[in-house]
C-alpha cells in the first residue's frame, strides 16, 4: 500500500493498539459464531466498529488517518481490515496496491467493504474490473461482475446493447455452476440488468427463472428476495409506485 506522506511510527503504532485494544473489548462470541456460519470471523458488531474507526479517524489528518488504515490492514486481522477499509484513502492507492489487497481479503464482508469503501473510490474501478472479471479464482472474479454491476447501474450512458447481450450469454452459460461468491455477483448484475434495462427485462427474467438460482433461499418477511425474477419484479414494482 503506498503511503502519501510519512506519520509518525509512534502515532500510528498507537493508534494500532488502541483500536486493537478497543476491538478485543468489543468482541461478542455470539457475534461471531453467527460471522462464521456465513464465513467470516470478526466479533465485533458492524455499528460499534464504525464507530471505533470514526473514533480513531476524529481530528487526525487524512495522511495519518491512511497510515493508520494501512498498518491496520497489515495486521491480516478482519476486524482491523474492516476498519482500515474506512480508514485509507481510496484515491492514494493504485491498481496494484488494490488488486493485492482484494486477493488478501479473503473473508465475504472484508471483501466486501474493501470493493465498496475503497476501490470504487479509487479510480481504478474500470481497469481492475477488466483485470478481475475473468480471473481464474472465482472469489476475484466475482469482484470484477461486482464492479461491472456498478458501472450498469451508475454510468448507464456508457454501455452499449452489446456489452449487456454478452453478459446475459454468460450469465446463462456459466451463474449455475460458479462458486459461491461469483454467483451471487452474477446473479446481482442479471438481476440489475432487469430492473434499469427495459428492453432486456424479459430476458433476464427467462434467464432467472430458467436457470433457478437463489429461487429457495430463505428471506425474512418484508425484505426482498435474492431470486432474480422476484428481485426485478419487487423494484420495478417499486419504480412504478413513485
Amino acid at each position: 500500500m503506498t503511503e502519501p506522506h510519512p506519520a509518525s511510527p509512534a502515532v500510528v503504532d498507537s493508534a494500532v493498539a488502541d483500536v486493537r485494544d478497543t476491538l478485543s473489548r468489543l468482541a461478542d462470541e455470539d457475534i461471531l459464531k453467527v460471522n462464521l456460519r456465513h464465513g467470516d470471523d470478526h466479533a465485533v458488531n458492524l455499528t460499534k466498529l464504525r464507530a471505533v474507526a470514526k473514533e480513531t479517524g476524529t481530528g487526525r489528518a487524512a495522511a495519518v488517518k491512511h497510515e493508520i488504515g494501512t498498518a491496520l490492514w497489515q495486521t491480516g486481522d478482519s476486524a482491523c481490515r474492516l476498519v482500515a477499509t474506512l480508514l485509507v484513502r481510496p484515491k492514494v492507492l493504485d491498481a496494484d496496491n488494490l488488486d493485492e489487497m482484494l486477493r488478501d481479503a479473503r473473508t465475504p464482508k472484508v471483501h466486501n467493504w474493501l470493493l465498496s469503501y475503497v476501490v470504487m473510490k479509487s479510480g481504478s474501478a474500470d481497469e481492475l474490473e477488466a483485470r478481475w472479471f475473468d480471473d481464474s479464482d472465482s472469489t476475484v472474479a466475482s469482484a470484477g461482475w461486482a464492479l461491472a454491476t456498478q458501472r450498469l447501474v451508475k454510468r448507464a450512458d456508457e454501455v452499449t446493447s452489446a456489452e449487456i447481450r454478452g453478459l446475459l450469454d454468460t450469465i446463462e452459460s456459466t451463474m449455475a455452476d460458479s462458486g459461491e461468491r461469483l454467483q451471487w455477483a452474477q446473479n446481482e448484475c442479471l438481476a440489475q440488468i432487469g430492473i434499469h434495462y427495459p428492453e432486456f427485462r424479459d430476458r433476464a427474467v427467462s434467464i432467472g427463472e430458467r436457470l433457478g438460482v437463489l429461487k429457495d433461499y430463505p428471506t425474512p418477511k418484508n425484505c426482498t428476495s435474492p431470486y432474480a425474477p422476484a428481485w426485478i419484479a419487487e423494484m420495478v414494482s417499486r419504480q412504478s409506485d413513485q
